[in-house]
């Protein structure tokens, strides 16, 4: 409005502290994604089906448990601490859990499958009331969509730099026969320690903005306000698809570099490029997405994906760095998408005030979390049910054409055609930068009316 004082920047203590979350995030989430897999077929010696079955139905389980901590964290409200920072005081839980997740002794065969379901279905749950109120946070933080996208881009940055550790310094050393369980147990210990540490740090330098006395609302409210919130129904859907094709990418990548190419070495260059990719994405994104849009940056990053996948599951074996290069393209498609994501669902918040007057930060994101949950369950079900389809041997020192065909189809294939369906369900997203700018406009107004 005329005469009214732009909003003031975020300080960038906050942002590194919201950025440092994920990070403590990441030292879970995707350890379990790139070496969970790994860990039960060639450590636990559990089957590559049963493997499959459990991390499909556990990511379900997630899907639900995401559902719940929006709930829970929707009704919170401390004068003191916040709406959304009390949970990330009290978020150690996930990185003890995922101790026990990677710490399967010899048992019998039922007894060890049996430890595997307890300790990754109460992970699970203890992930999601976490990882729930500090995605929802961000849309707390601000309302200013620069400050919005700088804060998506720290949150990417900080979960990167995990990966990116993983990736240089851990798998490298997953050459078979390796002491993989020994490396797994120090490298969990260590996450908690550091994760727990990061957690406060994040919860204790930043401070929510937007009032924490919001109504609570009932169940049938908030599913009103959800089946009148189109956006964020497109948004989740298509998510769902693009994190069923990154999960399968990441999952099979390590299967990939060692079983298909021979060159497990390539793991630490893989992830170091994924860092400067996403550096310089971080950087260039939020000036792509003032001249392009959201929308169309999304998209763009989605094909760009499904042509690196398709590269990935054509290259002949002896043409290392064509494959390689394909894998540098989906990184680079997958970091533009997941950069936006969280931006995108902070405005789905503000069409949903627009529409029916509430305010539900909590259960709008935990929706897109639990469809993502879903997604995650697809792709790490989907990498091992094609590990089992092709015949996969663990441990062995050379695997089968056919199972060099499966590990293709889940690091290339399969990623390339289920990012094409979320590219095609996100041309239908209807809210477009400009329609959210006044769509703010008119609750700013609203609430000065008040």
């Amino acid at each position: 409005m005329a005469g009214q004082a732009p909003p003031k920047r975020l300080p960038v203590i906050s942002v590194a502290a919201y950025g440092a979350g994920d990070i403590a995030n990441s030292m879970t989430f995707a350890t379990v994604g790139m070496f969970l897999l790994v860990y039960y077929t060639d450590v636990a010696g559990i089957p590559a089906a049963a493997a499959g079955t459990l991390l499909l139905l556990g990511g379900l389980f997630n899907a639900a448990a995401d559902v719940f901590a929006g709930r829970i964290a929707d009704r919170n409200s401390s004068r003191r601490f916040g709406k959304f920072r009390p949970f990330l005081l009290f978020g150690a839980a996930p990185l003890a859990l995922c101790v026990a997740v990677f710490h399967i002794h010899a048992l019998h065969p039922a007894g060890t499958l049996a430890w595997a379901y307890v300790s990754y279905f109460a992970y699970c749950l203890a992930y999601s009331m976490v990882n729930v109120p500090y995605g929802a946070l961000a849309g707390t933080l601000s309302r200013n969509p620069r400050d919005r996208a700088r804060l998506a881009s720290a949150r990417t940055m900080g979960g990167l730099a995990t990966s990116a550790f993983l990736g240089i310094f851990i798998a490298p050393q997953f050459q078979n026969g390796a002491d993989i369980r020994s490396i797994l147990t120090a490298l969990t210990i260590g996450f908690a320690v550091v994760g727990t540490l990061l957690y406060l740090f994040t919860a204790l330098a930043t401070r929510e903005q937007l009032p924490v006395s919001a109504p609570r609302l009932t169940l049938r409210q908030a599913r009103d306000t959800l089946v009148r919130n189109v956006p964020l129904q497109v948004l989740c859907i298509s998510s769902l698809f693009f994190m069923t094709a990154n999960v399968v990418t990441n999952t099979a990548k390590l299967f990939y570099l060692r079983d298909v190419l021979g060159r497990l070495d390539l793991f630490a260059l893989v992830a170091g490029a994924q860092v400067v990719i996403t550096l310089a994405l971080a950087v260039i994104t939020p000036r792509l997405v003032q001249r392009l849009g959201k929308r169309c940056v999304y998209i763009s990053g989605g094909l760009m994906g499904a042509a690196g996948g398709i590269i990935v599951f054509s290259a002949p074996e002896d043409a290392v760095w064509l494959a390689v290069a394909g894998m540098f393209l989906a990184l680079a498609g997958a970091a533009a998408v997941s950069i936006l994501m969280w931006a995108l669902v902070a405005d789905t918040v503000e069409y949903g005030e627009w529409k029916t007057g509430h305010r539900t930060d909590g259960t709008n994101y935990s929706l897109l979390a639990s469809t993502r949950k879903v997604g995650m369950a697809f792709g790490g079900g989907l990498a091992a049910f094609a590990l089992a389809w092709g015949g996969y041997e663990s441990g062995a020192a050379a695997q089968s054409p056919t199972a060099e065909l499966g590990i293709r189809v889940a690091a290339g294939l399969a990623s390339a055609v289920i990012l094409l369906v979320a590219v095609g369900i996100m041309r239908w997203y209807p809210l477009t930068d400009d329609a959210h700018a006044r769509l703010v406009l008119t609750i700013q107004e609203r609430s000065g009316a008040r």
